[in-house]
């Protein structure tokens, strides 16, 4: 467990349904794992590790997959509903665990969202050769209380998941631990971060988003005037301008495919509103999926068919994205967005005239039947706790990718921090995609943090750092990306 922490900063503001005491009061209260895992004869270090994961109140088995060189766990774990009071009830929490070796680090990945339920390896997990516990965050479901209160979905109480499981799982797993996930994955394990600042030894965010004011959203606004090439921006805007001034034949295939598909748009309203959002979305989507590279493959607006604008759309966008089928799973991260999170609106000055909604935000996302209120203290809070604590922290950004900018920052106040940026890489950028020189200190430093490296200084690692390189061998099906294509989410 990591030994050197930064001081916790008071807070000036509340959030969720947190009393005065503070949120850092609030979550030493967090309800803890019943009993720990026996050690004793029957339950000790020779037991199957599935006994001994088993054996762990709570826990109960999905499946267990084979996979070479490791065991697979799918798993539920009960959780309360809500950590303040856990006896109002509790809900079953699907996580899945790749054991590698109780010997080993592990990395505690977040998504999110969903968790995959085949076995997959975080590049932290690759670094250090360890064993990975992920998380299906609380209310996407199967993960969901019955009935849902949609008061108890905030990031603090994700936190407090996260810190159940650590607390139950640290009896077996007992060497050094990472935090790690991209996009919402990364905001995630930032948060655990700020409100368990003693579980993990380091922390690995990837791509994650940091928006502070909700309602300054200019950064993301300068960001489109100078990403890739004027004559990729020009391309793609030419595209958006052309699919809104053939609203009525495209439309009218979208209404067809609605139709064939069993679409319907009762959440965000109408097909109209649906269509418009998926093409506003374009420009964006293309930065956090595409590359610069990838500008061939658009279509030339002026001289390109209804069905190759409607095609290019669809394939970047997702025309389903807005259909109530498409927005159902990401409820939940509608709900936060809206809540806590925030949520940009670009302005894309070319559409004027043409767009007739403009940016929606996330209420029209989200059943009318669930109530949402915005907390603008709740990502105010996280920044200034990163800027002034952070400690053993690595951000990873991509420099083409809309959701970076707006990054986290680290101040006078952080230590053994760092923010680095990939060039010309999207929303997928990590470690591997660095220049060398911090590919290296990254690799190195997460090394260190996990414990398996020799002692050094953190100021004077570069010297060490060219050593320094993954310590599992490379695996296609294990370390495959699959990035959401699902519209504008993180």
């Amino acid at each position: 467990m990591r030994k050197t922490l930064g001081r916790l900063l008071p807070l000036a503001v509340l959030i969720g349904t947190i009393g005065s005491a503070g949120l850092t009061a609030q979550a030493a209260t967090a309800a803890e794992p019943s009993a720990a895992v026996p050690t004793t004869a029957g339950q000790g270090a020779t037991a199957d590790i599935k006994d001994r994961i088993l054996a762990i109140p709570g826990m109960s088995l999905i499946e267990e997959k084979p996979y070479p060189g490791y065991r697979f766990f799918v798993l539920n774990y009960e959780q309360p509903i809500d950590h303040r009071q856990p006896s109002k009830g509790t809900f079953k929490q699907r996580i899945t665990l790749l054991h590698k070796d109780e010997s080993r680090p592990t990395v505690f990945y977040t998504s999110g969202y969903n968790v995959n339920t085949n076995p997959r390896r975080a590049e932290p997990t690759t670094i250090v050769d360890g064993n990975q516990v992920s998380m299906e965050y609380r209310f996407f479901n199967p993960s969901r209380p019955d009935p849902a209160d949609w008061s108890k979905l905030d990031i603090w109480q994700a936190a407090s998941d996260q810190h159940r499981i650590f607390t139950a799982l640290k009896k077996i797993y007992t060497k050094n631990w990472l935090a790690t996930g991209a996009s919402k994955g990364g905001m995630t394990a930032t948060y655990f971060e700020r409100f368990y600042p003693r579980d993990m030894d380091g922390v690995v965010a990837y791509v994650a988003p940091n928006d502070v004011v909700n309602k300054e959203d200019s950064a993301y606004d300068r960001f489109f005037t100078k990403v890739g090439t004027k004559e990729c921006r020009d391309k793609l805007a030419a595209v958006q301008r052309e699919a809104l001034v053939r609203r009525e034949p495209l439309e009218a295939k979208y209404k067809d495919a609605a139709a064939a598909n069993g679409w319907t748009f009762n959440t965000i309203g109408s097909l109209d509103k649906a269509f418009e959002a998926v093409v506003l979305d374009y420009t964006w989507a293309f930065w956090q999926y595409s590359l610069l590279s990838d500008c061939g493959t658009l279509p030339d607006a002026k001289t390109a068919t209804d069905q190759q604008i409607w095609d290019s759309v669809d394939t970047i966008s997702g025309l389903s994205a807005y259909t109530d089928q498409g927005l159902e799973t990401y409820t939940p991260y509608y709900y936060q967005a809206g809540t806590q999170l925030g949520s940009p609106d670009i302005k894309q000055p070319w559409l004027k005239g043409l767009s007739r909604y403009g940016y929606q935000p996330p209420r029209d996302f989200v059943p009318r039947d669930i109530p949402m209120a915005f907390q603008p203290g709740a990502m105010a809070d996280v920044d200034t706790w990163v800027r002034n604590n952070a400690h053993q922290m690595l951000f990873v950004y991509g420099q083409n990718d809309p959701w970076g900018a707006e990054p986290f920052h680290i101040g006078y106040g952080a230590t053994d921090s760092y923010v680095m940026i990939a060039p010309g890489a999207n929303h997928g950028a990590n470690v591997s995609k660095l220049q060398d020189g911090e590919k290296a200190l990254a690799t190195a430093r997460i090394l260190q943090w996990a414990g398996v490296a020799p002692a050094a200084n953190a100021f004077s690692t570069q010297k060490a750092a060219p050593q320094a390189a993954p310590l599992a061998k490379p695996d296609p099906q294990l370390d495959r990306t699959d990035l959401r294509r699902d519209s504008l989410r993180p």
